[in-house]
C-alpha cells in the first residue's frame, strides 16, 4: 500500500551557529522549550548538549527520545505541539512556505484559528 502525507502547517525553525547564541529570532514556542525546567531532557525541551565541552551543541526532546541539533537542522513544531529536528534536505523535499494567511486552522485537532483559541489540552497549551 502507498500513503501520502495529509497537507498541514507546520512551523519550523532553522538553527544556526549565529543563531543558537542569539536567540532574537527565535520563534516563542522555542523559547519556551528552552526555558523548561531542566528534567532529563524531558519531551518537548530544547538543552545544552552535557558532553560537549563547548556548550554549542543542542539535544532536543522528541516523542522518540533525545536528538542533536545540528548547524541547518529545522526544528519543527508538530500539529501536537512536539518538537523534532529535521535535516536541510529532508525538510526542503517535505516542505513548502505556506502563506500566513492562508486560512488554514491553527491547530488541525479542533480546527481553532489561533492559539488562544486552541482547547485541545495540555499539549496544545504548551504550543
Amino acid at each position: 500500500m502507498k500513503f501520502r502525507k495529509k497537507p498541514i502547517t507546520i512551523e519550523a525553525f532553522q538553527m544556526t551557529e549565529k543563531r543558537r547564541w542569539d536567540n532574537r529570532e527565535w520563534p516563542d514556542w522555542l523559547n519556551r522549550a528552552w526555558n523548561m525546567e531542566p528534567r532529563a531532557y524531558g519531551e518537548g525541551g530544547l538543552f545544552i548538549d552535557a558532553d560537549d565541552p563547548d556548550r554549542a551543541h543542542l539535544l532536543i526532546g522528541t516523542l522518540e527520545g533525545v536528538h542533536s541539533v545540528q548547524w541547518g537542522d529545522w526544528i519543527i513544531r508538530g500539529v501536537k505541539g512536539e518538537l523534532y529536528p529535521c535535516k536541510p534536505d529532508i525538510f526542503q523535499a517535505t516542505y513548502e512556505p505556506v502563506d500566513e494567511d492562508d486560512g488554514a486552522p491553527w491547530c488541525h485537532q479542533c480546527g481553532a484559528q489561533t492559539q488562544e483559541a486552541c482547547k485541545c489540552g495540555p499539549i496544545a497549551e504548551n504550543n
